[in-house]
């Protein structure tokens, strides 16, 4: 038992200094991108680099603010990410029970034909949307930004398998006291996957507030575009203001940050279920 004891200690250390050392180049660059926002434009080119900036230059982030219209850019953003993300959850949620518990023809098909678009590129669907917005004449719309994203396969398919893991009898118990399949799904499916539906819900946000390419293709004019179509803004034929995108960046991300540090347990209980106990 002496033995053991001390080998345990050890290897106690070495787990938590590999788990140090990775949380610590994990979170390099967002302390290096923090730390770039406050430099000067010397400081920020110097070689060696400078760690910590001999003066906090606070006026990077207002004339990062005021280079652009970000207070439109802001608006934008949360709109496109609320609507994206209602959507989202409401289409997983309708599809997911429908997959899990309704009986139609032709459903497996369905469910299979739609894993298989997961094997699709999203680069080669960007032309074939490009092409459709533009018949419809919804360039440089909301409409635009929001309707093709307001479903997604990967999410019905996540949403299903969690839906699956309640059990059957709940499903055939409801329907002997005649509850109906929608008044089903709200107060038993939903709460019960809480966990599940709200991580969905955080990494859609995520990933509309983060969106470049698509906003940046289906818009023309500046107050249509979003916060990450305004870093752009910073590179010019004189060079790149490299200390103003640091900190237009760190306005990007806090907003994020602060979204996840809020929603993390149902995240980290979303990921830790492994099952609904009989």
């Amino acid at each position: 038992m002496k033995s053991r004891k001390p080998a345990a200690i050890a290897a106690n250390i070495l787990k938590y200094a590999v788990l140090l050392i990775g949380a610590f180049f994990t979170l390099l660059p967002f302390l290096w991108m923090i730390s770039s926002s406050f430099k000067t434009p010397a400081e920020i080119i110097k070689i060696p680099p400078v760690l910590v900036p001999a003066e906090l230059q606070w006026q990077n982030y207002v004339e990062a603010w005021t280079a652009a219209p970000f207070g439109r850019y802001l608006i934008n953003t949360i709109i496109i990410t609320v609507f994206t993300t209602v959507g989202v959850l409401v289409t997983s949620v309708l599809s997911a029970f429908a997959f899990s518990r309704l009986k139609f023809p032709g459903k497996d098909l369905v469910f299979s034909l739609f894993m298989a678009t997961l094997m699709i590129p999203g680069e080669m669907l960007i032309i074939t949307n490009f092409l459709t917005i533009t018949k419809l004449h919804w360039i440089d719309t909301y409409q635009a930004m929001i309707v093709p994203w307001v479903s997604n396969v990967f999410y019905i398919y996540l949403l299903t398998q969690f839906f699956l893991q309640v059990p059957d009898a709940l499903y055939l118990a409801a329907k002997v006291d005649k509850c109906s399949d929608l008044k089903f799904m709200l107060r038993i499916m939903v709460p019960m996957n809480k966990s599940a539906i709200t991580t969905i819900a955080i990494l859609n946000i995520i990933g509309s507030w983060n969106s470049f390419l698509w906003p940046l293709l289906v818009t023309n004019s500046q107050e249509m575009r979003v916060l990450s179509n305004g870093l752009i803004r910073f590179q010019t034929e004189a060079g790149t203001d490299y200390e103003l995108i640091m900190a237009a960046s760190c306005i990007l991300v806090v907003p994020i940050i602060l979204v996840f540090l809020f929603l993390r347990k149902y995240v980290l209980e979303g990921v830790a279920f492994n099952g609904v106990k009989g």
